[in-house]
């Protein structure tokens, strides 16, 4: 299926621009996953040099995510409980201490729903950094679906959460997961196989039949996998399995010890065209 037909076939990926220094056509293209290339968020690890000359000196994986939370806790002065705890509507803990956005909070809002305010602010940074658009939030994002479009860019900008420089924050924790993937996560191999349950193609568009198996899907900016495929047949009656790229992994729930949602494996891949097996169970 050449890129004239998907082209037709589905709605403009992205935007023009992004902060990789590659075109969003080909970072979103089926064909790029075949064969990829480093997806660097423009200065991110040149301005935290510190970071990860403290990487590199790490011990095994769990001196290194220690290293990163106290990196992350200097920088932008988080804690867990503070982010567990619930927020008034001045935008403070218990009245006590201004509220200070963080990654952590995003990605356990992401583990409830995905759909749900942390998961816009997430999909907005997919958004901005590889210039890919959402195809879903809480309902189709279409040219023509204005007010869902509306609702998706108000919850992603949200004040609430555009505090501490959240954005940032998600640079560098996708740095580090790069870090990890590959240096001590099997780093001679380039993909991971991971598996979605489904019910249907909402959130997704086919874009193309290859046979009636495989299919040309264009996945959800920021997309929910699982490495576990028994897991997978809990979340739909459709499985599709999917051949990712190590550079398109934001965050898999291993890597940081001290995350609390451990369940299901999951994988935030993030998104575009992709070649997909489906099985029906």
């Amino acid at each position: 299926m050449d890129q004239t037909t998907l082209r037709r076939l589905g709605r403009r990926l992205g935007h023009s621009t992004n902060r990789i220094g590659l075109s969003t056509e080909l970072i979103g293209s089926a064909a790029f996953n075949d064969d990829p290339l480093p997806l660097p968020i423009a200065g991110v690890r040149e301005m935290n040099a510190g970071l990860f000359e403290m990487l590199a000196q790490a011990e095994g994986r769990a001196d290194a995510a220690d290293a990163f939370l106290k990196y992350m806790v200097a920088a932008f002065d988080i804690d867990a409980e503070q982010h567990a705890a619930p927020i008034g509507p001045d935008g403070r803990r218990d009245g006590t201490r201004p509220f200070r956005s963080s990654f952590l909070r995003l990605l356990i809002g992401w583990g409830w729903e995905s759909n749900g305010p942390e998961g816009a602010v997430l999909k907005g940074w997919v958004e901005s950094r590889f210039g890919l658009f959402p195809t879903f939030h809480k309902a189709k994002l279409t040219e023509e679906a204005e007010g869902a479009w509306a609702a998706y860019v108000e919850e992603a900008m949200a004040s609430a959460f555009h505090t501490n420089a959240i954005l940032t924050q998600l640079d560098l924790l996708y740095e580090y997961c790069q870090w990890v993937l590959t240096t001590s996560l099997s780093p001679e191999e380039r993909h991971l196989t991971l598996y979605r349950g489904v019910n249907a193609f909402e959130e997704h568009q086919i874009l193309a039949r290859i046979d009636p198996r495989t299919v040309v899907l264009r996945l959800n900016n920021l997309t929910s996998f699982s490495s576990d495929r028994e897991v997978a047949d809990c979340f739909g009656d459709i499985i599709l399995t999917v051949r990712v790229p190590k550079v398109k992994v934001m965050f898999f729930n291993a890597l940081l010890p001290f995350f609390p949602l451990k369940a299901e494996g999951e994988f935030l891949v993030i998104g575009g065209d992709y070649l997909a097996r489906t099985e029906t169970i």
